[in-house]
């Protein structure tokens, strides 16, 4: 394969602290390159200095025969270097024809419109990784999976040689990522070079023919994909062995501190039953679409249910609000914690104590001495690693923001805590910190409902398992069903409905 960018001895640092050391990277043409490593150990801050956003304290640079010490992000597009960041940054209210072409238009600097150039150029890139697409329609009415290719066909329309690709399948379904998967490998047989960064290792051994490890802002090193495997990979990016440990409940107490007796509501989910006792870790599972967050949501009183009964502790309760759903002792870590679980400019013990502003502030002013006691507290419960509690929370890595949002809801001393992909986007790391804490939770007493469609994640974490499908409860497991041979099958197959679906009476069996 042909070197289309060599990056030689990359260096950058953040107020003394050392984000890249000597990084050393070849990309080829006509070659998925998988970067991989734990949130914050450089990936990022790489794909930035490659792309112009960055300047490099010291290395070069080379591509197309020509050695820069560092690219304007205008220099790194004219070399043919794009980056499809995870937020796609699409404008929502423009249609797919104009997300695609417009920035090509701008590059070359046009300045009057031609409508039937715009559809034009939309089309040649559609037919080119072979999606058909209405390029009327406005890309907020579309899917995030079309939103990705509409992305990608951004790129491709500028010429791209190498494409970044950062997260890419966060927010899609096992169909769509698939989907992906194999648009990707059609790019590579056209020359184009990607550089693929997930943390999700099966994606990475589906499509690398090479992987670079980062760690600490490290280089560990390059191999070729064949010569690794996930406990391999997960070692080499960590440092450690990385086991996780199945939960067991070992609480007593039987009593149900939440019920839900067919709770309804038409179009997202129907007559869905379920009683969750005290250190319970009930998964709640099915692919994206299933109701699952539906339901979430409605249980902290953001989507209210037209028929059913919620009880907490035995009584008829009604969740109308988030504030009600607080005072029941229900507590909700959201799907997007961008969005909906921070407030990403602040700082983090701003952070963790909001949830709690009430009781810490006095005729409107915030007691500084009770918030950075509580924002301590839990930082150091969580193994939040910080500086110190005034950091803002945007500048943390992707498993060090979920430990926040997880802090601000502990400090309220939730009775249910309901986890929505508590760690979609998150690396192996993080992730088996997280599983610790959330096993410790439900030790103490305090009920989880943890939602993902990782059946592995489901298999390691939950001691009983609710399988969505369209709306409906297809399928309850208990502890002792999980224990089976073929339990991890019988899940994916449920989800997927390669068998026959289930009633509602006999689910709630």
């Amino acid at each position: 394969m042909d070197p289309i960018l060599c990056a030689s001895h990359i260096c950058k640092s953040f107020i003394g602290v050392r984000a890249l050391n000597n990084i050393d990277i070849t990309i080829n043409a006509g070659e998925i390159h998988c970067l991989v490593g734990e949130n914050g150990c450089g990936k990022s801050t790489f794909v930035k200095c490659i792309s112009g956003v960055y300047e490099p304290d010291e290395g070069s640079i080379e591509i197309n025969g020509r050695v820069y010490q560092s690219l304007t992000p205008v220099e790194a597009m004219k070399n043919g270097i794009q980056v499809i960041y995870q937020d796609l940054s699409l404008f929502q209210h423009m249609t797919v024809a104009e997300n695609i072409a417009i920035s090509k238009l701008k590059f070359e600097g046009n300045r009057i419109i031609d409508w039937k150039q715009v559809k034009s150029i939309a089309k040649e890139q559609l037919d080119k990784i072979g999606v058909q697409m209405d390029l009327d329609k406005t890309v907020g009415e579309t899917s995030m999976a079309n939103r990705q290719m509409v992305a990608i066909c951004r790129a491709l329309a500028q010429d791209a040689k190498i494409l970044f690709m950062d997260e890419p399948t966060t927010a899609l379904t096992k169909t769509e990522v698939g989907h992906l998967m194999k648009i990707m490998l059609e790019l590579k047989k056209q020359g184009l070079a990607i550089v693929f960064i997930s943390h999700k290792l099966d994606e990475v051994f589906t499509v690398a023919d090479k992987i670079t490890i980062f760690r600490n802002g490290n280089k560990i090193g390059d191999f070729e994909s064949k010569d690794l495997n996930e406990k391999s990979l997960s070692y080499y990016m960590t440092g450690r062995e990385i086991e996780y440990q199945r939960y067991h409940r070992v609480c007593k107490d039987n009593d149900p501190i939440l019920e839900i007796d067919n709770l309804t509501r038409t179009g997202q989910y129907e007559n869905v039953s379920m009683s969750v006792r005290p250190g319970d870790i009930i998964g709640l599972t099915g692919l994206l679409g299933s109701g699952r967050t539906e339901l979430a949501m409605s249980l902290f009183g953001l989507n209210p249910p037209k028929s059913g009964v919620i009880k907490v502790e035995g009584r008829v309760t009604d969740i109308s609000s988030p504030m009600a759903a607080k005072k029941c002792g229900i507590a909700l870590l959201p799907e997007d914690r961008f969005n909906q679980g921070l407030f990403i400019e602040r700082k983090i013990k701003e952070n963790i104590s909001s949830a709690l502003i009430n009781s810490i502030c006095k005729k409107g002013i915030v007691n500084k001495k009770k918030e950075n006691e509580i924002a301590h507290k839990y930082v150091d419960e969580l193994k939040v690693r910080t500086p110190s509690v005034d950091t803002v929370v945007g500048t943390l890595s992707g498993g060090n923001q979920q430990k926040v949002v997880i802090g601000k809801w502990i400090a309220t001393k939730p009775k249910v805590f309901i986890m929505d992909t508590p760690t979609v986007g998150i690396d192996v790391g993080s992730k088996s910190e997280i599983y610790e804490q959330i096993h410790k939770f439900a030790d103490s007493g305090m009920a989880i409902i943890f939602i993902s469609d990782e059946i592995q994640e489901i298999m390691a974490n939950c001691n009983r398992v609710f399988i969505l499908r369209n709306g409906q409860c297809v399928k309850k497991l208990e502890e002792e069903d999980l224990g089976q041979n073929g339990a991890e099958k019988m899940i994916a197959d449920l989800i997927s409905s390669r068998v026959p679906e289930v009633s509602a009476e006999e689910a709630a069996q």
